[in-house]
């Protein structure tokens, strides 16, 4: 969680994760006017098409980005936790192709594009930072389009809770292989286009395996060799300094 003194400190480490920041560029992002939000679970923050006026930071909670179709339900595009900017490229877009909601109760900072743009002209480490966080997200999501398109449901699965985890750990909210799981199983299966039966299913055959267990929203990677074996996983996608 940010500092009750400065709530936009999260953009500050996760911006400066691969740059370091002078004092004036610290202090110019901390200063960024934010609209601070806390939204309850399962509540759409932003909604698909809707003008884009403002970026979005999670300070704290979970949430998703996600498609919704009429026949075929919700497809979860990605999950989003504390120091991330899920739509980052509403920046150059008018109107965002997706929706965004709560996973959990979640609090977000909107701070308006006009200041963003503003500051991205007047100090370029931070415009190449912002730009650097775009393409991150665009890995990740071709990482998922591989996964939906050529891995079966143990490595989907496999794949998520690890990436999930290294992300987690990279903000200081996972260690020892232990991650928070808030996730339903309906929420993993809108991510993995799976159904719930299979879900429920796969998900008992990794704790079968000893490749995790899973208790009290609370997941434990028990064999992280053995997950990555499974996924076939790389972290270069993600950019972390590990």
């Amino acid at each position: 969680m940010p500092s009750s003194g400065y709530p936009l400190e999260l953009i500050v480490r996760k911006l400066g994760g691969a740059t370091r920041f002078s004092q004036a560029e610290q202090h110019a992002l901390r200063d960024l006017p934010a609209t601070i939000w806390t939204v309850e679970a399962q509540r759409d923050i932003v909604h698909e098409g809707d003008p884009a006026t403002q970026c979005c930071l999670v300070l704290d909670g979970w949430i998703c980005c996600y498609h919704l179709l009429t026949e075929a339900g919700r497809q979860i595009l990605s999950f989003h936790v504390p120091g991330d900017l899920p739509d980052l490229q509403c920046l150059h877009l008018p109107r965002p192709d997706f929706g965004i909601a709560a996973v959990t109760r979640a609090t977000v900072a909107f701070v308006p594009h006009a200041k963003l743009r503003e500051l991205a002209n007047g100090f370029p480490a931070i415009a190449a930072a912002l730009w650097r966080e775009t393409l991150i997200s665009a890995a990740i999501h071709r990482t998922w389009i591989t996964s939906l398109g050529r891995r079966d449901a143990r490595q989907r699965l496999a794949h998520l809770i690890c990436e999930l985890y290294l992300r987690l750990e990279a903000v200081g909210l996972a260690d020892e292989h232990i991650l928070p799981m808030p996730l339903r199983q309906p929420d993993l299966a809108d991510a993995l286009g799976l159904t719930s039966v299979h879900m429920n299913r796969t998900l008992k055959a990794m704790r079968t395996d000893g490749l995790i267990s899973l208790r009290s929203r609370r997941l434990e990677i028990r064999d992280w060799a053995g997950l990555s074996a499974v996924a076939e996983f790389d972290p270069q996608y993600l950019h972390l300094s590990l």
